[in-house]
């Protein structure tokens, strides 16, 4: 399991990438940070991953802005899991 990428849920659908990269520079090093779109309404789905350059920046990353508010909303923020077959 990768300890580096990070699930960040419940965010305002005006989120973009780069919102997410500089919010999360704070807590370290941000090797990339996406906003899932959604294909068909090219619409934020109101989640993302963020990916840190160390285990520790990403733990860190967790106790930093898990609740906190980023364009308004609290954020969720944990470990990502490993995607799993459907």
């Amino acid at each position: 399991m990768d300890k580096k990428k990070l699930f960040v849920g419940s965010l305002s659908y005006d989120v973009r990438d780069d919102d997410l990269s500089k919010f999360f520079a704070e807590a370290g090093t941000v090797v990339s940070a996406v906003v899932i779109i959604d294909k068909f309404s090219n619409r934020s789905k109101g989640f993302g991953f963020v990916e840190m350059s160390t285990e520790q920046e990403a733990a860190s990353a967790v106790d930093m802005f898990n609740g906190k508010e980023l364009m308004g909303r609290p954020i969720i923020v944990n470990i990502a899991r490993p995607k799993t077959e459907r």
